[in-house]
């Protein structure tokens, strides 16, 4: 991996705000980054190469990164957000029961015999995708309360679950390292509330802005990569390990120096870096020489948008109910965890990468339905 490789990633990673500048088509700004990234890498010309440990280890720290923003995303300290707990899981736990009876039938269908694992994928969510889609369009109605707190239980409980589901033989270790990195992420936040407490978070940010420290932007790298790295000695995603460093962050309150700071590392550098790696890991050709692998691409697809649309039957718009079915973060830790077990079956990982691009795709739609609905309901009460 040379700088010049670095150039290449980075560049290929300016697809997602071009993509996303017209804003009649509301398209997430990582779909372009990881459709770029099928071109450059391992499906295209091969000019990115996912498989470099560098290049890896740097695509790693920007999960991370990502996981913990779209951690701190969520609006923990909003009363609003409390209302709408209970709907919220309400709506997490509908989709939960549809998506057991519906992945173990598409690994029926299939052969594969991983129809845990497929039950966890079609009810994950990803707070990564839907958080900064309701940031842009600027929705704050209940039923989009409802939505944040769905994907936050989703995703946490996903996270948890998708080692178990992968490995069941494994599952005890596998509970005790997510148990480890829950435990280690609760001390931070006790320790954060306490700092809070005596005031000295305050005057550590007022001393870091006098004298350009980046102080705040050094500890929370520094306890993300701890998390991290506590993530990756017990057997567990550094995703887990990002989003309970964020939901610490947004329990206690973020600052707002830091949330910058934060987007700036996030959006600017790491976060382009890791979706133009996720995409250039994917291998459409080996989809090609495995046609049942087709199959399963768009059954998981399809299944997670059946799932999550059944929640329209509790109310929940359709767009925002497609919208929380976006998927990202639990299936590439599950081609993570497959590839480096050897569970998964050739192709099988390329057609779950697949069926989370097909979910990415469907959230521009959900998206800019949503922002036209807000839009109308705002027209409506200004007339």
């Amino acid at each position: 991996m040379t700088l010049f490789a670095m150039a290449v990633v980075l560049l290929a990673g300016l697809a997602g705000p071009l993509l996303a500048t017209p804003e009649r088509a509301r398209i997430p700004i990582v779909v372009g980054e990881i459709l770029l990234g099928v071109v450059v890498g391992r499906t295209g010309f091969g000019w990115v190469k996912a498989d470099d440990p560098i290049l890896s280890y740097v695509a790693s720290a920007g999960f991370a990164l990502v996981m913990l923003v779209a951690g701190s995303h969520v609006p923990l300290r909003d009363p609003a957000l409390r209302v709408a707990a209970g709907r919220g899981a309400l709506l997490a736990a509908l989709v939960g029961v549809l998506s057991v009876p519906a992945g173990f039938g598409v690994a029926a269908l299939i052969g594969t015999g991983h129809g845990l694992l497929y039950a966890v994928l079609l009810a994950s969510s990803s707070a990564a995708l839907v958080m900064p889609v309701l940031n842009e369009t600027k929705l704050g109605t209940p039923p989009a309360l409802a939505l944040i707190v769905q994907v936050a239980i989703a995703d946490t409980a996903c996270i948890v679950a998708l080692p178990l589901a992968a490995a069941p033989e494994r599952a005890g270790r596998a509970a005790l390292g997510a148990l480890a990195v829950v435990a280690a992420g609760a001390a931070w936040f006790a320790i954060l509330r306490w700092l809070h407490s005596r005031g000295l978070v305050d005057k550590a940010h007022d001393l870091s802005k006098s004298r350009h420290f980046g102080l705040e932007l050094r500890v929370a790298l520094i306890v993300l990569f701890g998390l991290a790295g506590l993530a990756q000695l017990v057997g567990v995603s550094v995703m887990l390990a990002g989003f309970v460093a964020g939901l610490a962050l947004a329990a206690v309150g973020e600052p707002r120096r830091l949330a910058r700071q934060l987007f700036a590392v996030t959006d600017g550098f790491l976060g382009p870096v890791f979706f133009v790696w996720l995409g250039a890991s994917l291998d459409v050709r080996a989809l090609g020489q495995h046609p049942v692998m087709l199959l399963l691409a768009a059954l998981i697809a399809a299944g997670s948008i059946v799932v999550h649309g059944a929640t329209r039957l509790l109310g929940q718009p359709l767009p925002l109910a497609v919208l929380a079915g976006a998927q990202l973060g639990v299936p590439v830790a599950a081609v993570t965890i497959g590839t480096r077990e050897r569970l998964l079956a050739p192709g099988e990982g390329g057609a779950i990468l697949a069926a989370a691009l097909i979910s990415v795709g469907v959230t521009a739609w959900a998206a800019s339905r949503a922002a036209k609905a807000a839009q109308e309901v705002e027209s409506r009460e200004a007339s």
